[in-house]
Parts: structure tokens; C-alpha cells; sequence
């Protein structure tokens, strides 16, 4: 069984008038290679005629983000020309690669009705031999993306990446990684077999679970030992949990602002290519 290395509580970061909470990076923890960011914005309730998300047009290189929905919507847009909008329950996933555009704001009709907003955004690495691959970007919606029950449908997972038994994911990635969204009623248990040599990405998004006698409220990122190869953990109320896990690369990593190379001389070059209208034209 997986045991506990540490447990991170999400810090306080505001954006705006944006609750955020960051949990990755921390003081004490830079990265769960290949999982380096998370921000948790919300649950907060937004008034009629809003400002919307903050998040203007800005560049990315050398990594992916993955873009949970719980509550509210998103209106992406980005220089290779992708544009949507996704609403609760759906899931954006962006491969920044060699570099491009892109502004996460929300919809005309968010910001003129308001109401509830709930959303997670994770960066993922990219290893070195994708770092300059082609930008690409998927939207789907809630009913889009593969949902399934167990334990007689006290548990809910959409699974977003990678394999679970007989189970595909619904997106296809550069490189295998498993990720899901579990819903899990309040007394449910589930466990799951993961290989020791993958590292585990365990964030509660709402609720609380225990973990080997150890009860962790939400807005927690757990951190695993690698140390057995199965995890299991139970839902202490209703509660909502990201799952992750995959193979470390083990490489150099450099993060700087919106670009995450293995070099510094990368991240001077990311910003000299910014700077020369390589990402791709921007058209408001």
C-alpha cells in the first residue's frame, strides 16, 4: 500500500477578485514530476454583470494544461486559431509545445448572468524530446468524456487520461499518463493499483478523505511514497478528488513565468521568440 510522504495545504493567492488557492509549487515542494502547477480558483459566486476570469492573452512553452470545470464556464482562444467554450463538468486540454497565444476568460453569458464558479487548471511537463512539438488544443464537454460508476455507483470517475481496467480515457496524450475527476459519496472506498516506479498526483478538491487512518480536508495535495503499488483511500463526506499518476522523466527542468524548458538558455530563447511573433498572431 502507498504510504504518505507529505501533505501539502493549498496557499492563498488571489488573482483579482479570484479566490485561488495554490498548492504546487510550494516552499517545500517544487514539482511531482511530471506534475508542476495547480491553481484552485473557487468556489465563489460571481454577481450579475461580472469582470469574468482574469486571464488575458498570454504565451506558453514546453508544457501542457489541463483544465477542470466543476462550476462556471470557459471561453478559450488561441493563436492557432482554437476556439471554445466549455462549460461545468467538462475538461480543455492544451499542448503549448514550441509555443503559442492563448487567453481562458469566461463566456458573454457568464459574465452577464453570474453565478457559480469552480475551476482547476494543472500543468503538466513536457519531456525534452516534445518540448517543441506542435501546439495543439481539445475541448469537451461533460457528456463528452468517459464517465463511469463504481462501487454500485457511490463513485463517479471521468476519466480524462490513460487506462483504468477495461477503461480508455478521453483524451490521447504525447506520452502515458493517467488522469481522472472522482466524485465519491460519503463511506465509499476505493482503491487502485499503480505501479511503485509512477509518481501519484492526489489533490481534494472538495470533501475530505482518509488515507490510512489519516483524515485530509480539500484544498490538500498528498504526496506518496513510492513505495507499493496499491493506493486506497475513502471518502470521509462527499467528496471530489484529482487523480494523476505517470513515470517521472527525471530531466532538468527550468520554469520561468509561462515557459517550463530544461535549460535556462531555452527560457532565454522562449522569451527572445515571444518577443519576435514565433508564438503565432494574436487577433482580439
Amino acid at each position: 500500500m502507498r504510504t504518505i510522504k507529505a501533505i501539502h495545504q493549498a496557499a492563498y493567492h488571489p488573482i483579482a477578485d479570484l479566490i485561488t488557492y495554490n498548492p504546487l509549487p510550494s516552499a517545500r515542494l517544487r514539482q511531482i514530476d511530471p506534475f508542476i502547477f495547480l491553481n484552485h480558483h473557487g468556489y465563489q459566486e460571481y454577481p450579475r454583470h461580472n469582470n469574468g476570469l482574469p486571464f488575458g492573452p498570454h504565451p506558453h512553452r514546453g508544457m501542457e494544461t489541463v483544465t477542470f470545470i466543476l462550476e462556471g464556464d470557459i471561453m478559450h482562444k488561441d493563436s492557432g486559431g482554437h476556439e471554445s467554450v466549455i462549460e461545468a463538468g467538462g475538461i480543455q486540454w492544451m499542448t503549448a509545445g514550441k509555443g503559442l497565444i492563448h487567453a481562458e476568460v469566461s463566456s458573454d453569458q457568464f459574465k452577464k448572468e453570474g453565478g457559480p464558479l469552480e475551476i482547476l487548471q494543472l500543468w503538466v511537463n513536457l519531456p525534452a524530446k516534445f518540448k517543441m512539438t506542435e501546439p495543439r488544443y481539445i475541448g469537451l464537454q461533460k457528456e463528452e468524456i468517459n464517465t463511469f460508476p463504481l462501487e454500485d455507483g457511490k463513485i463517479s470517475v471521468q476519466l480524462i487520461a490513460g487506462q483504468w481496467e477495461e477503461q480508455k480515457g478521453s483524451f490521447d496524450t504525447l506520452f502515458p499518463i493517467s488522469l481522472s475527476t472522482i466524485h465519491l459519496e460519503k463511506g465509499s472506498k476505493l482503491t487502485k493499483n499503480i505501479p511503485a516506479e509512477e509518481n501519484i498526483f492526489f489533490y481534494i478538491v472538495r470533501g475530505a478523505v482518509k488515507i490510512m487512518g489519516e483524515e485530509i480536508p480539500f484544498r490538500n495535495l498528498v504526496e506518496f511514497n513510492n513505495d507499493g503499488e496499491q493506493l486506497s483511500f475513502e471518502a470521509s463526506e462527499d467528496s471530489v478528488v484529482i487523480l494523476g499518476h505517470a513515470l517521472p522523466f527525471n530531466e532538468p527542468m527550468v520554469a520561468q513565468g509561462p515557459f517550463v524548458m530544461n535549460t535556462q538558455q531555452e527560457i532565454v530563447q522562449a522569451y527572445q521568440d515571444y518577443q519576435a511573433g514565433k508564438f503565432g498572431s494574436w487577433k482580439g
